[in-house]
């Protein structure tokens, strides 16, 4: 059944029927009768939606040793699966601190999931199943089985489960891309222990990004959907479905309790993601070694990159990826993407992942005041790559050639400036520059060795003035780069 419009507005339009049919005539008892009707076709509407997802809908329950505290987590988002105890830390400043566990002990934990296959293959988040050592699925009769982990993405907070049954109830697919803002959408989930706890609400907004942060290491790829359907601690896992019963999401994050702020992984990269995890239990992704940022999201280098109005900032690139080893550079604005125009990070990741392996891209930049155009052909992202290390700078270095913002610096090998020492509290201390780093770039401009990095910056100060000076720099491989405010003082 579909309802027409959100039920909340009709169920408001037709009360005030209700309230008259009493001492009105007999029309007014014949409209107060259809409202009633209405209201039970509502009522009905929604008991018949959760009749058809509930056996769709498992429990799941895990057996784990304890791990490190995760108030390490940035943003204040947090994973919600239930635990027996309060999991996030808004939770925590009412309740007061959580009990500490001894090592050895085996704590229980609740989440939902549910089922994609009638040979018994089930969706879940993965932090839900993360260091498990014994994992049980419950379905709505009551059956339990226990469940093997057949892959996981920690890259979306995916999962895949198997149980040995067949003929199992599976659920339908809806398509997420064509979700609106304003949508009526239901939940079920496990929440506080409370099995099959069913949920009303609206779709809250769409494309939810960046809601751990830009470093996290723990999500890579979001494309959220926000409901303010009431969620809790044990629905982590569990589906986001419309009023036909069809799955759009995948229930993931929320932010404080009661707080209305729930998202839920979108039902097409749900679907993608489950059938690499489930064809060879792992994901194959292209990529480019890049991270990124909107440039709308960034009003410092916007200010200092006049003439572009939109686009995607390289903020770094990784050592050794594709981009490594092409012209692109720290600081480029991506204005398309094959003739495609991007104007935020999810733009671009979205355009990327629908390219192959090796597949060349073409890429619009924005550098130096003028466009041009960037190949770089696509890898397989790799388990884990080489990242930027806040290591401790060399035991010894060569004495400096040339001091500029508080750094002392000399010759790079081959080329380049390389940091010898940051003075402290500087222009360039502010601008988190390291010892060792070497920077290749200022303006854009390619700098060979100390002393011409040095009359670079006097330039830069001289055309740039209050903008500060962009740096271009690498860090253990890694490509970065800075706006140093040259304006900031320098502490004794």
């Amino acid at each position: 059944m579909r309802l027409p419009i959100p039920a909340v507005l009709l169920v408001l339009a037709v009360l005030p029927l209700v309230g008259v049919s009493a001492v009105e005539g007999d029309k007014d008892k014949e409209k107060g009768a259809a409202a009633l009707g209405l209201l039970k076709a509502i009522d009905d509407g929604f008991v018949q939606i959760f009749e058809k997802v509930a056996p769709t809908v498992v429990v799941i329950d895990t057996s784990k040793r304890p791990v490190e505290d995760d108030d390490d987590l940035p943003g204040g988002f947090e994973f919600f699966f239930n635990d027996g105890r309060p999991s996030l830390r808004d939770s925590e400043k009412e309740a007061g601190p959580r009990a500490p566990k001894s090592p050895g002990t085996i704590t229980r934990s609740e989440g939902s999931g549910f089922i994609v296959r009638r040979d018994g293959y089930v969706l879940t988040n993965e932090h839900v199943v993360a260091d498990a050592e014994k994992i049980t699925v419950r379905l709505k009769d009551g059956r339990t089985f226990p469940a093997k982990v057949i892959g996981t993405d920690d890259r979306t907070d995916i999962a895949v489960l198997k149980i040995e049954a067949k003929d199992l109830p599976t659920v339908e697919w809806g398509d997420s891309e064509k979700l609106r803002v304003g949508q009526l959408v239901c939940a079920i989930g496990t929440p506080f222990s409370q099995d099959y706890s069913f949920t009303v609400g609206w779709v809250s907004g769409k494309n939810r990004t960046n809601l751990l942060g830009p470093t996290s290491p723990t999500i890579l790829y979001e494309d959220y959907i926000q409901t303010d359907a009431f969620i809790n601690p044990g629905n982590s896992g569990g589906p986001l479905f419309d009023v036909e019963g069809k799955i759009v999401g995948m229930n993931t994050l929320i932010n404080g309790l009661g707080r209305g702020l729930a998202f839920a992984i979108p039902a097409g990269m749900l679907q993608e993601v489950g059938q690499q995890l489930i064809a060879r239990g792992k994901v194959q992704r292209p990529w480019l070694g890049i991270r990124i940022q909107a440039l709308a999201d960034n009003s410092t280098l916007r200010a200092h990159l006049p003439g572009v109005e939109q686009g995607v900032v390289v903020l770094t690139v990784e050592a050794d990826a594709p981009a490594y080893h092409s012209d692109l550079r720290p600081a480029d604005v991506i204005t398309e993407v094959d003739g495609v125009k991007v104007a935020s990070a999810n733009d671009l990741q979205k355009l990327i992942l629908k390219k192959k392996i090796g597949q060349p891209v073409q890429l619009t930049v924005w550098r130096a005041g003028s466009s041009m155009q960037i190949a770089v052909a696509t890898a397989e992202l790799p388990v884990e790559f080489t990242k930027v290390a806040n290591a401790a700078p060399s035991k010894e270095l060569p004495a400096a050639k040339a001091e500029t913002l508080g750094l002392k610096l000399r010759d790079g090998k081959p080329t380049g400036a390389q940091v010898v020492s940051v003075a402290p509290g500087s222009p360039a201390a502010h601008a988190e520059i390291l010892p060792d780093d070497v920077i290749t770039e200022v303006e854009s401009k390619p700098v060979n060795d100390a002393a011409g990095c040095v009359s670079a910056i006097a330039t830069g100060l001289v055309t740039k003035g209050n903008k500060g000076i962009l740096l271009n720099f690498e860090r253990r491989g890694q490509r970065a780069f800075v706006i140093v405010n040259p304006h900031l003082p320098t502490l004794p």
